[in-house]
């Protein structure tokens, strides 16, 4: 099952003298005007491109050229090589000798192992978000279970994805540690390709609103051992799902 469409690009067709080359478009992104692009800095390249990987512009194991990159971005390609870098390093990437940068192919072993640090991590701003929960911060995780419950009526299993998202974020937010959020954001774009995949698991949409309403319930109550407990059931059912999809559906 693919979530996303995207050619991988063929080879760059060779230059001939006089003669104008026009380079294969990217899927979702509008080729930039050169002739009034204004300049990019590397931080704003770098965060285009993680962008467009964690949104679902190219596919796994899709090779990335800079040239492309550079006219598709609108970013010079001496940003698009500083970018790259920084992909690299965070595991959005690979780079293949003689053959360039691609986008990593994440397996389902290496989900699993990503899903478990997550739960450790997301136990731990569970625990401190019950720590630190006001009323106010109460009522918008409360706001978000309420458009999760509307969603899966109304079998919106998208909608219900990304409300997921949305209140994992919330709960990092409440915990109140950066160093937490950045760890957890970095793990996540690493799997973002299984995010809208488990909920196709049969049974698995009203599995996770119950985990997630648990989570809420030990947060709300200030159970701060309750509410870490109920972060590691939901992540640890979110493994048995990505393992259910391996084979459901061949690792596709």
């Amino acid at each position: 099952m693919r979530l996303a469409t995207g050619a991988v690009p063929g080879p760059t067709p060779t230059p001939v003298p006089g003669r104008h080359v026009t380079r294969p478009k990217i899927p979702g992104v509008t080729p930039a005007n050169n002739g009034s692009a204004p300049v990019v800095s590397p931080a704003d390249g770098y965060r285009r491109l993680r962008e467009a990987i964690i949104g679902g512009r190219f596919q796994p194991n899709e090779r990335l050229v800079e040239a492309d990159l550079s006219e598709a971005f609108g970013i010079p390609r001496a940003v698009v090589r500083t970018a790259l870098v920084r992909l690299e390093q965070e595991g959005l990437i690979e780079h293949e000798r003689y053959r360039g940068a691609r986008v990593r192919l994440v397996t389902e072993q290496e989900a699993i192992e990503i899903l478990e640090a997550r739960a450790a991590l997301e136990a731990l701003a569970a625990r401190r978000a019950a720590a630190r929960a006001g009323e106010a911060e109460q009522r918008k995780l409360a706001a978000i279970l309420d458009r999760m419950r509307s969603a899966l009526a109304e079998t919106d299993l998208f909608l219900m994805s990304e409300l997921n998202s949305q209140l994992h974020a919330e709960i990092i937010e409440m915990a109140g540690s950066a160093t937490v959020s950045r760890l957890v954001s970095m793990l996540n774009s690493q799997i973002v390709r299984f995010q809208y995949r488990t909920i196709l698991v049969p049974g698995r949409p009203e599995s996770s609103l119950r985990e997630h309403e648990a989570i809420v319930a030990g947060i709300a109550a200030h159970d701060q051992a309750g509410a870490a407990a109920a972060m590691t059931v939901h992540l640890s059912r979110v493994m048995e799902a990505v393992s259910t999809l391996s084979r459901l559906f061949g690792g596709r």
